[in-house]
């Protein structure tokens, strides 16, 4: 495994992790349980889905399995800007930036992964 792989299973496991960690300081109330349980199926899901990609059977299966992280990716990235919009005066603002800004940056390396793998096969 290259180092380029390797720090971005890192960074995707990280990704999950920190975002479990931050719904958990939301507000318990029935608006954000939906944004909580949508957030943390797509942000684990993200390394979940790179980990499986890094063992394709192929070309072909490493792209779409990719596909499926791309999706996650701007899936979460989605429900952190529904977020930052709703929690502006929030205490938890600058951890909130930080995701959205590692997801707008996982989003880019995914799509550009996506577009390469695409036309490998």
């Amino acid at each position: 495994m290259n180092a380029k792989t390797a720090e971005l299973l890192k960074r995707t496991f990280d990704f999950g992790v920190s975002t479990l960690k931050f719904l958990r300081k939301l507000p318990k109330d029935k608006i954000y349980s939906v944004i909580t349980y949508q957030l943390a199926k797509a942000a684990t899901s993200v390394g979940a889905n790179y980990e499986e990609a890094q063992g394709a059977e192929s070309k072909k299966d490493f792209s779409h399995k990719i596909g499926i992280v791309l999706k996650e990716i701007r899936e979460s990235n989605y429900w952190f800007r529904i977020l930052n919009e709703v929690l502006q005066d929030s205490q938890s603002n600058s951890e909130l930036i930080k995701l959205l800004d590692e997801s707008n940056q996982l989003k880019q390396i995914f799509s550009s992964i996506k577009i390469s793998s695409s036309k490998k096969y």
